[in-house]
């Protein structure tokens, strides 16, 4: 699936669209450069899911935790400062995957040999007229 996202205010429809086209997804995989959009993305989603928590990026925290109103409890994930595949497990990280909750992860190339294979992959890419594109494709 592609969508194309030329200005914030199309974020809760594309986000609407995309729960839609992944329903009954759990896992969700986000790769993406630095600034180009993984967290605002995650944030559009969590608001279209009832979250009612502030959802912000979990860069120092590793992993936050949200109530929804229609999903129960959502895991966001940022990977990024982890070093080994040994420190995600120290965080517990199979347990999260395996829990049956949404988990949105932000840089998840150092799980890679772990992730159940019904996860979803979304790709961010900010096009030269500054839009982004947000395709999704299964775990492989």
């Amino acid at each position: 699936m592609k969508f194309i996202c030329h200005s914030l205010e199309e974020l809760p429809g594309i986000a609407q669209q995309f729960l839609e086209a992944t329903k009954g997804t759990t896992i969700y995989l986000f790769n993406a450069g630095m600034g180009v959009g993984k967290t605002t993305f995650i944030k559009a989603l969590c608001l279209q899911l009832g979250v009612i928590d502030v959802v912000a990026s979990p860069t120092f925290a590793i992993i936050n935790e949200y109530k929804s109103t229609q999903k129960g409890i959502l895991y966001h994930f940022d990977l990024y400062r982890l070093s080994s595949l040994h420190d995600a497990h120290n965080i517990g990280i199979e347990d999260y995957l395996y829990s049956g909750n949404i988990c949105f992860i932000e840089w998840p190339e150092i799980i890679s040999s772990i992730i159940p294979s019904h996860a979803i992959t979304v790709s961010i890419q900010e096009d030269t007229d500054g839009s982004r594109i947000i395709e999704t494709r299964m775990f492989q």
